[in-house]
C-alpha cells in the first residue's frame, strides 16, 4: 500500500473535500455550517482522497472548537485514526448522525466504524444526544401562563443562577466541567457559551412565579446556524413542578415572534426530563449526536 499523505485544504482544492461517500448525510445536516478550508484536513493516497475531517469554529473563533465531520473510505480506517491523531486541533469531535441510526445496518456500521476510529485516535464517548428542529408547521406550543419573565443586564446574577443550576445537573459537559474545576467553571463555561452566541445580550431571560421566587433561565439564541434553544435551565429548589417546559414554551415563542422559522435544539439522551419536555412542546428529533473527547479528559 503506498504512502498515505495527510494535509490541510485551501480555497483552490477545497473541492477535495467532497469527494468521500457521505453515508450518514452529514454534509446535508451541516448545510447551514461553514467550513473554512484551512481547518479541513485530507489523508490522501495516490493522489487520491481516503479520509477527511472537518474542524469547524465561529467566524471570529482563532482556532475550532470541535470537529464536526470525519469520514473515511472503505478499507481505510487506519487513515481515518491517522488523520484524527496528527490533527494540530486536539478537540472534541461531535458524531452528527441519523435519527434511529442503530435500526439502519448501513448507517450502524458507519457509525460504529467513526467511533471505532475514534477511540484508536485516543478518545472517548461524553455522551450521546437528541437534535431537534422545531418549524412553524409543528405548531406552537401552548404557553403554561405560570411564570414571568424578565431581561437580566448583570452578568455576575446570570452566573449565581448558572452555579445554582448546575449544583445538580444531569448535563454530561457540565458534569465534565464540574469533575474538572467544580460548579464555578461549568457556570462560567457557560456564561461564556452564552456570549459566544451572535444572538443579542439582552434575549437572556430569568424566570420568577408571580410571587417572585426565582425559577431559572431560558437563553433563546442563534448560533452560526441559526435559531436555537440556547440555555434551560431551573434552580434545584424549583424542581418537580414541570417548570422546564414552560421555559421551553416560552424560548419557542420568543424566537417564534422574531420570525424564526426552524428553532435547532438539543439535550442529553440521558435526560429524561428534558426529552420529555421537547417532544410535549412539539420538538421533533431530527438527527442524533454523540459526543467523544479525549480519553485523558474522561
Amino acid at each position: 500500500m503506498t504512502e498515505l499523505v495527510i494535509r490541510a485544504l485551501s480555497e483552490s482544492d477545497a473541492h477535495l473535500f467532497d469527494t468521500l461517500p457521505d453515508p450518514l448525510d452529514v454534509g446535508l445536516a451541516l448545510a447551514l455550517a461553514t467550513h473554512r478550508p484551512e481547518w479541513e484536513r485530507v489523508a490522501l493516497r495516490d493522489g487520491k482522497v481516503v479520509a477527511r475531517g472537518a474542524w469547524w469554529g465561529g467566524p471570529d473563533d482563532e482556532s475550532p472548537v470541535n470537529i464536526n465531520w470525519f469520514d473515511f473510505a472503505e478499507g481505510e480506517e487506519a487513515a481515518g485514526v491517522e488523520l484524527l491523531r496528527t490533527s494540530p486541533h486536539q478537540v472534541e469531535y461531535e458524531l452528527n448522525l441519523p435519527a434511529g441510526w442503530r435500526a439502519d445496518p448501513v448507517t450502524l456500521a458507519a457509525g460504529e466504524a467513526r467511533m471505532r476510529a475514534a477511540a484508536a485516535a485516543g478518545m472517548k464517548i461524553l455522551v450521546e444526544r437528541y437534535q431537534y428542529r422545531w418549524t412553524p408547521e409543528c405548531g406552537l406550543p401552548k404557553r403554561p401562563g405560570r411564570l414571568r419573565f424578565t431581561t437580566e443586564p448583570d452578568d455576575a446574577v446570570i452566573l449565581d443562577v448558572l452555579c445554582r443550576v448546575h449544583s445538580a445537573t444531569l448535563d454530561a459537559h457540565a458534569l465534565h466541567a464540574i469533575a474538572e474545576g467544580g460548579v464555578d467553571q461549568a457556570a462560567q463555561e457557560e456564561l461564556d457559551f452564552f456570549h459566544w452566541y451572535p444572538s443579542p445580550r439582552e434575549w437572556w431571560q430569568l424566570a420568577c412565579t408571580p410571587e417572585g421566587e426565582l425559577v431559572g433561565l431560558h437563553i433563546p439564541a442563534h448560533n452560526q446556524s441559526g435559531p436555537c434553544i440556547g440555555f434551560i435551565g431551573v434552580v434545584p429548589e424549583q424542581r418537580g413542578h414541570g417548570y422546564a417546559y414552560d421555559l421551553l414554551v416560552e424560548c419557542t415563542h420568543f424566537l417564534a415572534e422574531r420570525g424564526a422559522q426552524f428553532i435547532g435544539g438539543a439535550t442529553d439522551q440521558g435526560n429524561f426530563p428534558m426529552a420529555a419536555n421537547f417532544a410535549k412542546a412539539g420538538h421533533p428529533i431530527v438527527r442524533e449526536r454523540i459526543n467523544l473527547i479525549a480519553a485523558a479528559q474522561h
